[in-house]
């Protein structure tokens, strides 16, 4: 976060060493996690969009099935789905409560799953006619603003990656989401984000997407990582060269974004996420040659496939080629295609989890 005023730069340091020293988790569970990554050298873990507190009571439910299943890291999609205190403005009305998060954070550990909520950054701000409430309460902080009214002509909305005020609003979100679960990471999504460098923002017009997606990753790790001393990971689609990879724009980056890659922290865990057979694709490229190109820039890669077994077999099948400490497992994502209480015998999870070796 960047200011100009001095003393508001002082007082805005003051403000965050107070809001974090006071609001940090206590990490009572630091012996846990250090337990658990003894005990689960392969990551298999289960991506679900969360609800309210009706999807955690689902899922509370199904902890014990989940873990007979394999499941040892649960990514659960929270967003503005929280009962935020710091900007109850920023809800969405399906609001997470924060005796019921710690409720089932406390359930999981005791199940041997590690949680890590997601907070969807940048990009994903909105979903077909629905604008999350982010740019709906600050249209100003929209990187179109303005344009695209009813969101007609384009995928999701994004919000300025080089407004101040972005992260004065969103870290104190990303904190009551971190405290509540008591979390030792956070994924910030960071996929699919077609609106960057718009000729339509007076800040970002003219700018290199790759230089502006890189600055929005590096402020998200500047807090998440350096402040609040806890793991992040993003999904990987923005980082790949669709031309390099032989995939299409929505599983990697036609407008320059890719490069970024050179310019993040490399202690970022890097979701690689794959949902079709390569013989989708023109040209038929012989590998997923995207996991070899991440782990070869020094990150931690996690393959993420959805509900295409075949797919999914070809990509762990490929991904374990290059067998390595920092090619952790596999992650299945759900997007709402199974209820949490039928997901411990979904078949694309059984298939996934067998396919990946310990």
């Amino acid at each position: 976060m960047m200011f100009r005023h001095p003393v508001r730069n002082l007082a805005v340091a003051l403000f965050w060493i107070i809001a974090v020293g006071l609001s940090s988790p206590r990490r009572a569970d630091a012996a846990w996690i250090d337990t658990w990554r003894t005990a689960n050298p392969v990551w298999r873990g289960v991506h679900v969009l969360c609800h309210g507190n009706a999807t955690l009571a689902e899922l509370q439910n199904s902890l014990p099935a989940l873990a007979s299943a394999g499941v040892n890291v649960l990514i659960l999609e929270v967003n503005y789905g929280f009962a935020f205190e710091s900007h109850p403005e920023l809800r969405s009305g399906e609001d997470v409560g924060k005796s019921e998060a710690a409720a089932f954070a406390k359930a999981c550990r005791d199940k041997g799953i590690r949680v890590v909520p997601q907070f969807s950054s940048l990009g994903h701000q909105s979903w077909a006619k629905t604008t999350f409430p982010l740019l709906t309460r600050y249209p100003d902080l929209d990187e179109t603003p303005g344009k695209f009214p009813g969101n007609d002509g384009i995928y999701c909305r994004s919000w300025c990656p080089q407004n101040p005020r972005v992260n004065e609003l969103v870290f104190p979100l990303i904190d009551e989401i971190i405290n509540a679960f008591d979390a030792d990471a956070l994924h910030v999504g960071m996929d699919e984000v077609f609106l960057i460098a718009s000729e339509h923002c007076p800040r970002c017009k003219g700018g290199d997407p790759a230089t502006l997606f890189a600055k929005s990753v590096n402020d998200l790790h500047g807090h998440i990582v350096d402040r609040r001393r806890v793991e992040m990971l993003m999904w990987g689609d923005r980082l790949l060269d669709a031309a390099a990879c032989g995939m299409g724009e929505w599983e990697a980056a036609k407008n320059g974004t890719h490069r970024a890659a050179q310019g993040i922290p490399k202690d970022i865990i890097i979701c690689d996420w794959h949902y079709e057979l390569l013989s989708k694709y023109p040209g038929k490229p012989a590998d997923y040659l995207s996991v070899p190109y991440l782990l070869a820039k020094g990150f931690r890669v996690w393959p993420s496939g959805w509900k295409n077994i075949p797919a999914i077999e070809a990509f762990v099948d490929s991904a374990s080629k290059h067998r390595s400490e920092r090619l952790l497992g596999y992650l299945v994502t759900t997007w709402g295609a199974v209820r949490p209480s039928e997901l411990a015998t979904w078949e694309p999870l059984k298939a996934g989890f067998e396919r990946t070796k310990k």
